[in-house]
């Protein structure tokens, strides 16, 4: 067995004793299985396993690493995590099924208008800053509210939020401050949780962990 099936079915054993030590109710969540940078050849002992759900940060890579696999594996989930510039929306349209990082105005309109044209409908979350940083992408707390109406009013299908909280501190208040934030809009998902950690966000009701290193190795 590959080292990143074992990687995987190791983390997955951890979500699922952490549920039952705890008696969480809530669904044990999908893995994302964060494959940026990584080649296809790395990637395709866990897609022949038949793990299912993939995110990448940037378009162009996804676009040259996944068409070919999409069209003969179609029930491969691509899920676009990193940040979307709205001259790069068609093509993402096209290619994932999820978009993680839906932060404003400009590219909800770009995203509606590229759904309109290819006839699809995608599933977003809005990536929430939930630290407040000013070097990082998200909608802040206070916009956050009006934003999602935004979003309705285009139609867009918003199943959830998504946040990368800030680095180098304990994650758990802002995981706590999401799952709040998640009730208030009455959504189901929440993206949340990476290698470092991805436990303390399951607890939280995450529903989607987006792991990268603790299934493929480090990066180079």
């Amino acid at each position: 067995m590959h080292n990143s099936v074992k990687n995987l079915l190791k983390i997955t054993e951890n979500v699922k004793a952490k549920f039952s030590n705890q008696n969480i109710s809530s669904k044990t969540p999908e893995v994302i299985a964060v494959s940026k940078t990584f080649k296809i050849e790395q990637i395709m002992p866990l897609i022949d396993h038949g793990h299912l759900h993939y995110g990448e940060n940037k378009v162009q890579e996804a676009i040259e690493k996944w068409s070919k696999i999409k069209k003969k594996r179609n029930n491969i989930k691509l899920h676009l995590i990193g940040r979307l510039q709205t001259n790069k929306a068609k093509i993402a349209v096209s290619l994932f099924d999820y978009i993680h990082s839906i932060d404003n105005k400009k590219l909800a309109d770009k995203i509606s208008k590229c759904q309109k044209e290819q006839n699809k409908k995608l599933k977003l979350f809005i990536q929430v800053n939930i630290g407040n940083e000013s070097q990082k992408s998200g909608i802040s707390k206070d916009n956050l509210f009006h934003f999602y109406d935004y979003c309705k009013s285009l139609d867009l299908n918003i199943i959830g939020l998504m946040c990368i909280p800030p680095f180098n501190e304990d994650s758990l208040i802002y995981f706590k401050e999401m799952k709040i934030l998640t009730e208030k809009l009455n959504l189901k998902e929440l993206s949340m949780g990476m290698s470092s950690d991805y436990l303390v966000a399951a607890e939280h009701q995450s529903t989607y962990l987006r792991i990268g290193s603790s299934i493929f190795g480090n990066r180079d």
